[in-house]
């Protein structure tokens, strides 16, 4: 039997001399504690060496890939002469690759794993020619080639991009806010009626940026930034403006900071774009159900599109509102109903009623979006398209008031979807429906009642039932009464005993006479 051994420097070929050690594998580790003993197991019969760390670093990518390298090749067709060899391999995927290119068995077990384990402890003195230093270098490029070469491939780090963008598109949203907030403080001094004639921040920033001094408004054309109207409102109140006058340096300092104020919105523009391509192209399930920057966000909460793919969809719902989670835990209050989730389309466009259960839904339809992102083989957007189309469906039936015939899961959600107004839906009678259970047909004929004298179920006479229950009103009355005088008949014998019977037979004289 031979054994391939894989090293960093290149591919090893042993002899196995005495093959009856393999069975003995929970004693097979003794057989190489020293180089001695090894030596009489194992017989290097060939070894491939790599030219360079580029070589070393497709031999290593092929191997984990369960591939056969081009040197491997050439190895195997020099050593595998004779067809009736066994080649024992440590990926099983790799031997069956050489089996069926040159019709050798491979053999892949325990036995062979704790082979390799003793070749490897013992691979300075098996491998002669090599020293250990050579040997360590060449492991040591190796690792650094691969790690960077997983990095660059790996479908977990390609959304690290997006976590970046993400975070940097939040940080521009912040300074602009606070830029913006400076240059209208700082030039409201001057002209403080700018700040509720243009409301918009960037027209504010290229208004100032193009006028400077008020006192130049009447002979600026701002026809390329604001509308007609609004351009006439500021010549006019640049004339009659009550602000004070400011020097040539504060408005230099103004107009560099209007400028910075235009320059990080056209950036931000940019990145917006870039954002939106990406998440398109990682995640384009997600990005259909909640949009690129929701999706963007809850990537970035979770670390990597994988580790979101793990979390459920009730972990998904309340994703970013960790903090009211916990102190609803504390306190033993309503725990929170959505988190990042909230800024979605499908959830802002529902009623203040129905957002916590389109949270729900929204939340449960992502999940699923994500693990087809994160672990399918195809890139498409059909998933994501459907369950959008689905939860648009179900938010329409809510608003129109059908939300607890919706709810039922299952075989009755197609007979739902036969609806689309809601005067359809009134018509629909359930008692002629054979697969509704009788609960249901219940409660339609408790809310509902027997419209248009249709006989929804069994439903028992009115008459007799209030005969009944008349009567047996008059029964539990007359037991009352009764109990009520025998207390008063003991209470009143105990205190006066010849008063009691006295007034017991007044009692029974009016009887008499109401009977007769």
């Amino acid at each position: 039997m031979l054994v391939l051994f894989e090293t960093a420097a290149g591919y090893a070929v042993f002899k196995l001399l005495d093959e009856k050690k393999l069975k003995k594998t929970e004693k097979l580790y003794e057989e190489f504690s020293t180089a001695e003993s090894a030596s009489k197991i194992l017989k290097l019969q060939h070894f491939k060496k790599f030219k360079d760390t580029t070589e070393a670093l497709a031999a290593a990518t092929a191997s984990i890939e369960g591939k056969m390298n081009k040197s491997l090749k050439k190895l195997l067709k020099k050593v595998l002469v004779e067809p009736a060899q066994e080649l024992a391999v440590a990926d099983a995927k790799l031997g069956n690759v050489i089996k069926d290119k040159f019709d050798v068995n491979c053999v892949c077990n325990t036995s062979i794993n704790e082979l390799m384990r003793g070749i490897r402890s013992q691979m300075n003195s098996l491998i002669t020619g090599l020293p250990e230093k050579d040997m360590a270098a060449m492991a040591l490029g190796l690792a650094h080639s691969l790690s960077r070469y997983k990095l660059k491939f790996s479908p977990d780090k390609v959304d690290t991009m997006i976590v970046q963008a993400i975070s940097l598109l939040d940080d521009l949203d912040k300074e602009l806010n606070n830029y913006i907030m400076r240059a209208r403080e700082w030039f409201g001094w001057h002209f403080p009626e700018l700040g509720k004639i243009v409301q918009d921040n960037l027209a504010y920033a290229k208004t100032v940026k193009l006028m400077g001094y008020r006192t130049n408004a009447v002979n600026v054309d701002f026809s390329d930034i604001l509308p007609e109207e609004v351009e006439q409102e500021l010549k006019h109140a640049a004339e009659i403006s009550m602000g004070t006058e400011i020097s040539e340096e504060d408005l230099t300092n103004i107009t560099y900071l209007s400028e910075q104020v235009v320059d990080i919105t056209e950036y931000r523009a940019q990145l917006y774009d870039y954002v939106k391509n990406r998440m398109m192209a990682v995640a384009p399930n997600l990005t259909i159900l909640v949009g690129e920057l929701v999706g963007a966000r809850l990537i970035a909460h979770a670390g990597s599109l994988l580790n979101l793919a793990k979390h459920p969809s009730s972990t998904v719902q309340i994703l970013g509102a960790e903090k009211a989670l916990f102190r609803a835990l504390k306190t033993k209050h309503d725990t929170p109903k959505y988190g990042l989730i909230y800024h979605a389309s499908l959830v802002g466009q529902s009623n203040p009623k129905m957002k916590g259960k389109m949270s729900r839904m929204l939340a449960a339809k992502s999940a699923l979006a994500i693990r087809v992102d994160a672990l399918g083989d195809e890139t498409n957007s059909d998933l994501g398209l459907e369950h959008r189309a689905t939860l648009e469906k179900r938010l329409r039936y809510m608003e129109e008031g059908g939300a607890r015939r919706i709810s039922g899961s299952g075989k009755f959600q197609a007979k739902w979807d036969k609806f689309e107004n809601k005067s359809e839906v009134k018509t629909y009678n359930p008692a002629a429906d054979s697969t509704l259970p009788k609960a249901k047909k219940r409660k339609f004929e408790e809310e509902n009642g027997d419209e248009n004298n249709q006989s929804l179920s069994k439903v028992p006479k009115v008459e007799p039932v209030e005969e009944v229950s008349s009567e047996k009103k008059k029964k539990k009355k007359n037991k009352y009464k009764d109990l009520d005088n025998s207390v008063d008949t003991t209470q009143e014998s105990i205190a006066d005993p010849e008063s009691s019977e006295k007034k017991k037979k007044k009692k029974k004289k009016k009887s008499k006479e109401d009977s007769d």
